[in-house]
């Protein structure tokens, strides 16, 4: 009992004396480190860690770098479409959807280390200030440029630059060796979307649009209004190797197709209430027959309006399933200059489907890796090896199946075609060496090939010259040896991308895409169901070719009808 009295009597002496030792101690240590910092959970935790790598790590750190690559491997953790795009690269980026940007109105590549240009925007800054097609630029603003293995990316960034801005270009004209010098003012410079349009013949017009940028319903329209002149009343809109773009401008478009009412899409996230749009009835083709292409690579606004098309029975899908991105994102700008693209919301079809395919936070690499796993899986060959979702089964307005998750599919298939693809051919395209040799032929015999007035008449002639011969001895002293029956199995396949390369050279793509389609299989067979009248989809059956019923997605019935001016919000929520 008297032993358990004293170890009474000793509990206020510990704790009197723990009290004053870590008093002590506290003082001891924040007298040695007097700016320790506090580690706290939740959102300081970051903040706090990177000050203490910046106070007592063992190295000097770029404290900059590290915070910048900190916050880009956050954002990466969240989806595979959520990013951070750094002050330094944002222009280019943002200038890629725009109606212009301020540079000096040149396209150009760099074989062979040297920047050569490859076309003059007319009426442009350069064209103004003298600059020719297939100039060299040796130097800008008195720095050489030419051998320096110089990015493309840095090279835009340099010529580029605010409008009214000079930029000094020293030129290499012919085989002078004397540079010539000009003071480029630069200016605005007109940014396409729509590569081009012309008439297929038989009253079909076709329409390539590269992406969904700012000025796009605006070509669009110009497009369809030029194509009706010359006699379209049908239209086959291309939207392969489309990767997306703004969502108001795909919207837009597909406007122009719907009758009063139809649904187009939805949007809804956490923090966006959900979001319809409708058709308003003022839409100028809303009876014409309708095809749209795709592919592996049409991805976000292009499913979108691929996605419109198909729930609403409107017209037909031919090609591959799409990429399946159905997230949007919405521009943040940050006080450094830097933009963060957070995704914010999901869009849905028509249906009540929601096309993104799935992924895993943080498993962005996996999720990179879906394209060449549906390669190898042999889905760009064979339908029957792309396996859908049965939980993700919906309907169209028309009672067909169709499904969510993993892309559009096409109402018709067209595999790739591999029959004159061979090693050789690969190694050729792969290597670059194709279309380096079209750019040194159009530029060694551009004054010859400068003085044709019409594509046409440019491809006649290249058909009648050496070239495939002439190709493959430039290949060989690249080092390609000549395989004569590989190339000759792939003949056709080279000698096409011969012409339609060096044509576009000098005709742009109003004389490419003619002669690089002329063996189109996707594109003859969207040719040929418009000329059968069998563009529209046959809605008598109500399952798809799987079988199976779908369930229909309940459309909200607000009195929301689409306006010619979209919200900011929405507007400026870019998903490519």
């Amino acid at each position: 009992m008297s032993s358990n009295r004293r170890w009474i009597l000793w509990i206020p002496i510990m704790i009197v004396f723990s009290i004053v030792l870590g008093f002590y101690l506290g003082n001891y240590y924040f007298a040695n480190y007097p700016n320790q910092p506090q580690l706290t959970a939740g959102k300081n935790k970051i903040n706090t860690i990177l000050d203490i790598i910046n106070r007592q790590y063992v190295d000097t750190v770029n404290m900059e770098e590290l915070i910048e690559k900190t916050a880009s491997n956050l954002i990466k953790e969240l989806d595979p479409h959520s990013v951070l795009i750094p002050a330094e690269d944002l222009q280019i980026v943002t200038d890629e959807l725009e109606a212009s940007f301020s540079g000096i109105g040149v396209s150009f590549n760099v074989p062979n280390d040297t920047i050569l240009v490859i076309s003059v925007i007319s009426r442009g800054p350069a064209e103004k200030a003298g600059i020719l097609p297939f100039d060299r630029i040796i130097s800008i603003d008195d720095s050489i440029v030419a051998g320096l293995n110089i990015s493309q990316t840095k090279i835009m960034r340099t010529l580029r630059g605010p409008k009214d801005s000079k930029v000094k270009l020293g030129i290499q004209r012919g085989h002078s060796p004397d540079l010539i010098y000009f003071d480029v003012t630069r200016g605005d410079v007109p940014n396409y979307s729509i590569d081009v349009s012309y008439s297929l013949g038989d009253g079909i017009g076709y329409i390539k649009v590269k992406n969904f940028a700012r000025t796009t319903y605006n070509e669009f329209i110009t497009a369809i209004a030029k194509l009706r002149q010359d006699g379209c009343n049908s239209f086959i809109i291309d939207l392969r190797d489309n990767t997306g773009g703004y969502m108001e401008s795909a919207i837009r478009m597909i406007n122009e197709f719907m009758s009063a009412r139809a649904p187009i899409v939805y949007t809804e996230g956490k923090a966006f209430k959900r979001q319809d749009f409708f058709a308003d009835g003022t839409g100028s083709c809303q009876n014409a027959p309708l095809v749209i292409l795709t592919n592996e690579l049409s991805g976000s606004a292009s499913e979108i309006f691929a996605g419109a098309i198909q729930d609403n029975d409107r017209g037909l899908i031919i090609g591959r399933r799409t990429y399946g991105k159905g997230l949007v994102q919405a521009p943040i700008p940050l006080k450094d200059g830097s933009e963060l693209r957070l995704t914010v919301a999901r869009y849905y079809t028509p249906s009540g489907r929601c096309i993104q395919k799935t992924y895993e936070m943080g498993k962005s690499d996996e999720y990179e890796m879906d394209l060449y796993n549906r390669f190898m899986h042999g889905e760009y060959y064979s339908a029957d090896s792309i396996k859908m979702d049965e939980d993700l089964t919906f309907t169209t307005m028309g009672g067909r199946t169709v499904y969510g998750g993993g892309g559009v599919m096409p109402d018709i298939f067209i595999p790739r075609d591999t029959s004159n693809i061979t090693s050789y051919y690969s190694n050729i395209v792969n290597s670059g060496i194709l279309y380096q040799f079209t750019l040194e032929y159009s530029d060694r015999n551009n004054q010859k090939l400068k003085t044709f007035k019409t594509y046409q008449e440019l491809y006649t002639y290249l058909q009648n010259r050496p070239l495939l011969y002439e190709f493959v001895q430039y290949a060989e002293e690249k080092g390609i040896r000549n395989r004569p029956t590989l190339v000759n199995v792939s003949k056709d396949l080279i000698e096409k991308s011969l012409y339609a390369y060096i044509v576009r050279n000098f005709f742009d793509y109003a004389g490419f895409y003619p002669v690089f389609q002329k063996d189109d299989e996707t594109l003859h067979r969207a040719v040929e169901v418009i000329k059968n009248g069998e563009w529209h989809p046959d809605i008598t059956n109500n399952t798809s070719s799987y079988g199976h019923p779908g369930k229909q997605a309940v459309i909200s019935e607000k009195d929301i009808i689409i306006e010619r001016k979209i919200s900011d919000r929405i507007y400026y929520a870019t998903l490519g």
